[in-house]
C-alpha cells in the first residue's frame, strides 16, 4: 500500500512548541511511523520552510518526508498559507503523475484543498482528517479568529468532496454532519499515543522548588489553550508549583508576547516564584516531565482531541481537563481525571485541590488512566487507518477506476 500524507504546515520534522507546531505534527509523525511498521510505503508531503532542507528526507523505515516548494522557503504563519496552496497542489499533482500513491491522506483544511485538487484528476481516492474545524474555532474565538475567511466554505466542500473523512472524535463527527458530510463517509479513528515512550515506568523530571506538589501543563502558548486560567487556579492553591512546557526556546521567551503575558499574570497574582515557563522542550523530555506531575492540567477553551491528556494517562498521571471537544471523550470523568468547565479558574482550582489533597485517589485515577490509554496505541490506530485506505482502494477498484 502506497500512502501519500499531506500536511502543509505541520511537518513531522518540526521542533514542537511553536505557535503552529503541536499535536498535528506529532500525529502525522507517529501515524507515518506506525503505518511504515505495518509495511505501508509512506511519503509525507509538507511545505518547505527552510532553503537548506533537501527535497526528501528518510524519516523512518518505509517513510520519507518530501519538502514541496510552495511560497517562500521560510516560516510562514499557517493562517497566511492559503495563497500558496494552488502551487502546492500543482506540485503534488506533478509528483503523483510519476509516483502514484494508492491513497492520499490529507491533514488540516488547506492540505485537504491542495490534495483534492491534485488527486481528483488522477482518480486517486482521498481521506481527510481536519484536526480542527473552523466553525468550532470561530464559535469560541469570535473576532479573535485569525483563520482566512474562506476556511469554513472550504471545510464544507471537503466534507462532501473527499472519499472519506477520518474524524478523531464522535463530537467532531457530529460537527461534520452539520457541515453536510454524509454519515457513510465518516469514520472515527482517534489520535494515538506512543505507548513505548509514554509509560508509567521511567525517570521523572527533578523538582527544583520547595513546593511539595506539582501541576504540569504541556501546550503551545496561545490564549485559547487556557494557560492563564491554570495560572490563576494555582494562585489559589498554596504549596503548589506549576511547570508550563511549550512555546519558543527558553532563551527566547522574553521576546514572546504570550510568554510575557503569562509571566506578568503570575507576578500580579503573587505566584511568579511558583510558576515556571520552561519553553520548548525536546519530545523525549515530555514523558519525564509528565511523570513528575501530581496532576496534569489540560484546560483549553476548546480542543479537537487533547493529545496531552492521553499522554499523561499513559504515564499514569491523573488529569484535570476542560469538558470540551475530544477531552470530554478521552478523559473519563471521575475515573481517569476530573472534567471542568473551561475559562473558570475557580473550578479548575477546586478540581486540582481535590486531587492534590488525595494521594490515594490520584493513584487510582493514574492506574485507570494507564489502562484507558492502551486503546490509543499507535499500532491499533494505524491499523484502523490502513483499513480505511484499503476500503477506499477496493471501492475504486469495484467502480472500475484505477487506484
Amino acid at each position: 500500500m502506497r500512502i501519500a500524507m499531506v500536511s502543509e504546515h505541520a511537518s513531522p520534522l518540526a521542533t514542537l512548541g511553536g505557535v503552529d507546531a503541536g499535536g498535528q505534527n506529532v500525529h502525522v509523525a507517529d501515524l507515518a511511523r506506525a503505518l511504515g511498521r505495518l509495511g505501508a510505503e509512506v511519503v509525507v508531503h509538507t511545505r518547505r520552510d527552510d532553503p537548506a532542507l533537501p527535497r526528501t528526507v528518510d524519516f523512518a523505515p518505509n517513510v520519507v518526508v518530501d519538502h514541496v516548494d510552495a511560497g517562500p522557503a521560510a516560516p510562514v504563519p499557517k493562517d497566511q498559507l492559503l495563497p500558496f496552496m494552488p502551487r502546492f497542489s500543482r506540485e503534488l499533482h506533478e509528483v503523483w503523475q510519476s509516483q502514484r500513491p494508492d491513497v492520499v491522506h490529507s491533514h488540516f483544511w488547506m492540505s485537504g484543498l491542495a490534495a483534492l485538487g491534485a488527486a481528483q484528476p488522477l482518480g486517486i481516492p482521498v481521506a481527510h482528517t481536519y484536526h480542527a474545524l473552523g466553525v468550532v474555532k470561530r464559535r469560541h474565538q469570535g473576532a479573535h479568529d485569525t483563520s482566512p475567511a474562506a476556511r469554513i466554505d472550504v471545510e464544507r466542500m471537503l466534507a462532501t468532496g473527499v472519499d472519506r473523512v477520518i474524524a478523531t472524535t464522535a463530537d467532531e463527527a457530529l460537527e461534520l454532519l452539520a457541515l453536510g458530510a454524509d454519515l457513510d463517509r465518516i469514520t472515527v479513528v482517534p489520535c494515538g499515543v506512543d505507548l513505548e515512550r509514554f509509560r508509567a515506568e521511567g525517570p521523572a523530571d527533578e523538582r527544583r522548588t520547595a513546593c511539595r506538589r506539582r501541576v504540569v501543563v504541556v501546550s503551545r502558548l496561545v490564549e485559547r489553550k487556557g494557560i492563564g486560567n491554570v495560572i490563576a487556579a494555582v494562585a489559589q492553591l498554596p504549596d503548589v508549583e506549576l511547570v508550563i512546557a511549550g512555546g519558543p526556546p527558553a532563551a527566547m521567551l522574553d521576546d514572546d508576547d504570550e510568554a510575557r503575558r503569562f509571566q506578568s499574570l503570575a507576578a500580579s497574582l503573587g505566584v511568579a516564584d511558583r510558576v515556571e515557563l520552561r519553553g520548548a522542550v525536546p519530545r523525549e523530555a515530555v514523558p519525564p516531565l509528565l511523570r513528575s506531575a501530581d496532576v496534569v492540567a489540560c484546560c483549553p477553551w476548546y480542543e479537537p482531541f487533547g493529545l496531552v491528556a492521553v499522554e499523561a494517562m499513559a504515564c499514569g498521571v491523573p488529569v484535570v481537563a476542560s469538558a470540551v471537544g475530544g477531552l470530554a471523550e478521552t478523559v473519563a470523568d471521575g475515573v481517569t481525571g476530573i472534567l471542568v468547565l473551561p475559562r473558570q479558574p475557580r473550578g479548575i482550582a477546586e478540581a486540582l485541590g481535590r486531587l492534590l489533597d488525595d494521594e490515594r485517589r490520584r493513584r487510582a485515577m493514574g492506574a485507570a488512566g494507564l489502562r484507558r490509554a492502551q486503546r490509543f496505541g499507535w499500532e491499533r490506530i494505524a491499523e484502523q487507518t490502513l483499513e480505511v485506505a484499503r476500503s477506499l482502494v477496493m471501492a475504486r477498484s469495484h467502480a472500475g477506476e484505477p487506484a
